[in-house]
């Protein structure tokens, strides 16, 4: 092994005029950054960062690289701040609250090609980091630690989170976004600077650890993973970590982020539904006697169901094309498709094209009801498919409103996508083609 001292003195040298980040971020001389983010841990800081220091000691004499250690603090009034510096390591100070807003601060701040970030509790060995970091340097872009391969200490994470939460929230990670990970939360992994900046990560909680996941993945980023051992933390009051807040925040992005199957899916099973609702009692109102009679008051159900499909995948479109234009989602045939017929324009047409049937058919509703001298009608479907076609003509409108909010006032980012341009109309930011 190397000597520590040595190596964090050469990660600690102050820039000279010929000594800056690159445009990336990277000190030409630092290759490894150690991340973590710190909020009152003073019980349990130097353990960690006495773990970082032989992590880096042993990357130097392995593989040449230097390191240095950086502490993202998020305004610990423990004194966290000075104990870490004493201990050779640099703070980053971070205002925004909030584990994930701690890490990608320090990510930002990092000067190392290759980031490692671990937990300030004492619960992590940063050394078994090595065996991420050369993961990356065999061309992983993303190295995740699994605590059920590694190993879980007697006490370490409590049965509910061991046996219910991580197994569901890492189960459904799997199954919405096609990954094959073994433990979606483990705060032990390791990130090439590259594919952090490529990621765009922008979560501010726990939730963070689903969004690298799952944004590497829609990068089609190489996803490796290593055994990571969780030992029971060295502090003496409550984890920052809160259960069923923290899991509910997790679930919840990760259905924000696949509108295809949490939104899609249901549309089309509900317009399918739907349709062949309305189908066969129109059939039965227009054409009596040739088909099985299943009763008009099933049109109500029908046009529930289609009217919600419809609603739904608006939304769809829209939660996908937030994606693409944010720059973590790869654009596919079918958004391809639906966007070259998709603009403010045509949308308003169809929407109060739909909107003036509606109209007229509920016009003729109240006239024969009129000559009927106010009696009922013997079908409740043409005045329900008028009301739903006003329903459509509004969703069709409105939703044309927010696609053209999503796509910009003069729509540059639909033109921009349909030319099979790789760049967003937001500048900066690229979408892949």
């Amino acid at each position: 092994m190397g000597d520590v001292g040595s190596v964090l003195g050469a990660a600690h040298r102050p820039f000279s005029a010929g000594h800056q980040p690159t445009e990336q971020g990277c000190d030409p001389e630092v290759e490894l950054s150690i991340v973590i983010p710190c909020l009152n841990e003073r019980e349990s800081l130097p353990h960690c960062i006495a773990q970082a220091s032989r992590a880096i000691s042993c990357l130097a004499d392995l593989h040449g690289l230097v390191g240095e250690i950086l502490v993202a603090d998020n305004g610990s009034t423990d004194g966290s701040q000075a104990l870490a510096e004493a201990m050779g390591a640099r703070v980053v100070p971070v205002v925004r609250r909030g584990y994930g807003a701690a890490l990608i601060a320090g990510c930002e701040a990092a000067r190392g090609r290759y980031l490692l970030m671990g937990d300030a509790d004492g619960s992590y060995d940063f050394t078994e980091g090595v065996a991420m970091i050369e993961r990356l340097l065999d061309g992983a872009d993303l190295c995740i630690g699994s605590r059920f391969k590694g190993g879980i200490a007697p006490g370490a994470m409590p049965w509910k989170n061991r046996y219910i939460g991580n197994p569901a929230l890492t189960g459904t990670l799997n199954l919405l976004f096609g990954t094959k990970i073994g433990d979606a939360h483990c705060g032990l992994r390791a990130i090439s600077k590259e594919a952090f900046q490529k990621c765009g990560l922008t979560s501010t909680g726990m939730e963070f650890a689903s969004e690298m996941i799952i944004k590497a993945s829609l990068k089609q980023l190489r996803i490796d993973q290593t055994p990571a051992t969780l030992s029971p933390d060295l502090r003496s009051r409550e984890p920052h970590l809160r259960p069923w807040r923290d899991g509910w925040r997790h679930l919840r992005y990760l259905l924000m982020l696949k509108p295809t199957r949490v939104l899609g899916l249901p549309a089309l099973i509900a317009l399918t539904v739907g349709s062949m609702l309305l189908v066969g009692s129109s059939a039965e109102y227009f054409l009596p006697g040739t088909v099985p009679q299943i009763g008009s008051y099933w049109t109500l159900l029908g046009s529930t169901l289609v009217a919600s499909g419809h609603m739904a995948f608006i939304m769809t479109l829209i939660g996908c094309l937030c994606g693409i234009h944010a720059g973590y989602r790869p654009s596919r045939l079918f958004t391809r498709l639906i966007t070259r017929f998709t603009n403010l324009e045509g949308m308003l047409l169809v929407g109060f094209a739909l909107i003036a049937a509606g109209l007229m058919i509920l016009i003729s509703v109240a006239v024969g009801w009129v000559q009927r001298d106010f009696q009922s009608a013997n079908s409740i479907l043409p005045p329900v498919l008028g009301a739903l076609a006003i329903t459509l003509g509004l969703q069709t409108a409105l939703g044309g409103f927010v696609l053209a909010i999503v796509g910009g006032n003069e729509a540059h980012f639909f033109r921009d996508f349909l030319n099979g341009s790789a760049k967003s109309a937001r500048d900066g930011h690229d979408t892949l083609a």
